[in-house]
């Protein structure tokens, strides 16, 4: 079955019922605007002030029924309402930073995205994500944080790890979208990690956000605000590959495959460490496998 989240609004006297129901399995935590957090096996319960109730884990589905949840119909998967979706490009190649965006999606929206084929962001090829990202951005209330390879290795450098600057980035995108004055039932993010290692980490950063959030796998194709963000993202991605691919003279692939070692391999011949510093992420195996290639030629 594995991991679900399911979010109900419940009324003040089920919200009482709910953390009396519960009492003996309640846990200490830290959260702002949180009544109590409550775990049983295969399920957490978090209780906000707002009434929201999220249940998470294998039998969240199971717990939220108790209280009304009809767990019948996918209600996860509607979208009929406002909500926010981020998503990042660039965690995966060698060559380039890391982008990630969050969008504010309305029901009012759905035409016009599907009218551009966004409904399944991953069909789309670069030249349609090029030509639609920029009517995405004009119509759709968004927030985008690109981080360059240099401040990505710098991050690197002071401790964060791949894992803890998306948290980092996801959380501050949704914190400021939300600052544009947007009000979303619902945030999603297109799980990069569990929610449990995100809350981990988001509790270190300056503005975790206070609403619930959902960490769900395969979300871009779930939900058109996912899809939005993660054509914006993929358009900053391939912008900046093309931008340094001109000012180097030679085309700078994405991925991390044999095709990037190579480009590496010869840009530490032709400039030295400094190139990579400032196109690629450091602390990928690509930089050890480039050098060799480099020295073996020289």
């Amino acid at each position: 079955m594995g991991m679900s989240t399911v979010v109900i609004k419940a009324s003040a006297s089920q919200v009482e019922q709910i953390i009396r129901y519960y009492q003996k399995d309640q846990v200490q935590h830290s959260q702002p605007y949180m009544l109590g957090f409550f775990k049983k096996p295969g399920a957490s319960i978090s209780v906000y002030q707002s009434g929201k109730v999220m249940f998470q884990g294998e039998r969240a589905e199971e717990e939220a029924s108790k209280w009304g949840h009809q767990t019948s119909k996918p209600e996860h998967t509607g979208q009929d309402f406002p909500m926010i979706g981020t998503d990042e490009v660039g965690n995966g190649s060698y060559f380039g930073g890391l982008y990630v965006v969050a969008s504010y999606v309305e029901p009012k929206d759905h035409p016009f995205l599907s009218s551009l084929g966004v409904d399944d962001s991953k069909k789309l090829t670069d030249q349609t994500i090029r030509t639609i990202a920029p009517l995405l951005r004009e119509r759709i209330p968004h927030q985008a944080l690109p981080v360059s390879p240099k401040k990505y290795n710098q991050a690197i450098a002071q401790g964060y790890n791949a894992v803890s600057i998306k948290v980092a980035l996801h959380n501050q995108a949704i914190h400021l979208l939300l600052q544009q004055g947007v009000h979303p039932d619902k945030i999603v993010i297109d799980a990069f990690t569990s929610p449990r290692n995100y809350q981990k980490y988001v509790q270190k950063e300056r503005h975790p956000v206070s609403q619930p959030i959902s960490l769900e796998e395969k979300a871009e194709s779930k939900y058109l605000a996912v899809a939005v963000s993660s054509i914006i993202a993929r358009d900053l991605f391939l912008q900046y590959l093309e931008e340094i691919s001109q000012q180097l003279g030679q085309r700078i692939p994405s991925g991390a495959g044999h095709a990037s070692d190579l480009v590496a391999a010869d840009l530490l011949k032709q400039y030295g460490m400094v190139a990579l510093e400032e196109t690629a992420k450091l602390h990928f195996a690509n930089t050890e496998k480039a050098k060799n290639i480099a020295n073996r030629g020289s």
